[in-house]
C-alpha cells in the first residue's frame, strides 16, 4: 500500500513538475489555436460578405440590362470589376458584357471582354464555353486563323457537337473543304439524333461545291 501511495505521490508531483515547466506553451499554444479558429471564421465571414455583396451588384446589373440601360450596366461591371475581381460574379458580368457588344457589332470589343472572362475562369466548363465564343466572335470578324487557334485551346470532347460545327464553319472560311466536310461529320456523329438538319446541309452544300469544282 505504501508503494502505491508512493507511487501515486510520485506520479502527482512528476504531472506538477511538467505542468510548471511546460504550462505556458500549453497556454500559449492553447491561447494561438483559439485565434486561429477564431481568424478563419472571421475570414469565412468576410468572404461570405464579399460574395454577397458580389451577387447583389451583379443582380443590379442584369436589372439594368432588363431595363435597356446598356450604360449603367456597363457602368456596374466596372465597378464589380474593381472591387470584386476575385469573385465568379465578375466573369459572368464581363460574358454578359461581351453579349451585349456582340449584339452592338463591337465585336474588338466583345473580344477583349471574352479573353479577360476565360484569363479569370476557374471553373474549367466555363473556360471552355468561352473559349468557344471567343472563336465565334473571331470567326465574325473575319479572322479564321484566329477562331481555329481559340477551337484548338479547347480539350479534346469539350463540347464535341457544337465545336466541331463551329470548326467546319472555320475551315470553310479557310478555304479547307475536305477538312470542313470531315469537321461536320464529326459533329453529326456527336450530336446523334439532335443534330441539327443544318450540319447536314452544309456537308451537302460541301459536296455540290466539290462537283462544281471538279
Amino acid at each position: 500500500m505504501a508503494f502505491e501511495a508512493y507511487d501515486d505521490y510520485e506520479q502527482s508531483e512528476r504531472v506538477q513538475q511538467w505542468l510548471r515547466q511546460n504550462g505556458l506553451s500549453i497556454v500559449v499554444g492553447i491561447a494561438i489555436g483559439l485565434v486561429g479558429i477564431f481568424g478563419w471564421q472571421q475570414w469565412n465571414k468576410h468572404k461570405a460578405g464579399h460574395e454577397a455583396e458580389a451577387a447583389n451588384l451583379y443582380q443590379q446589373i442584369q436589372a439594368a440590362v432588363s431595363s435597356g440601360k446598356a450604360d449603367g450596366a456597363d457602368t456596374l461591371t466596372e465597378q464589380l470589376l474593381k472591387d470584386y475581381t476575385d469573385t465568379p460574379y465578375a466573369m459572368f458580368a464581363v460574358s454578359d458584357r461581351a453579349q451585349r457588344q456582340v449584339q452592338a457589332n463591337q465585336l474588338d470589343k466583345a473580344v477583349e471582354s471574352l479573353n479577360w472572362a476565360e484569363s479569370h475562369a476557374d471553373n474549367a466548363e466555363l473556360k471552355v464555353l468561352t473559349e468557344m465564343r471567343i472563336a465565334q466572335v473571331l470567326l465574325a470578324q473575319g479572322k479564321g486563323a484566329d477562331a481555329l487557334a481559340a477551337l484548338d485551346r479547347m480539350p479534346p470532347k469539350s463540347y464535341e457537337g457544337s465545336a466541331q460545327e463551329l470548326r467546319g464553319d472555320v475551315l470553310v472560311k479557310l478555304g479547307r473543304p475536305d477538312d470542313a466536310r470531315k469537321a461536320y461529320e464529326a459533329a453529326k456523329s456527336a450530336l446523334g439524333e439532335n443534330a441539327p438538319q443544318s450540319v447536314q446541309m452544309k456537308i451537302d452544300d460541301l459536296a455540290v461545291a466539290g462537283k462544281q469544282g471538279a
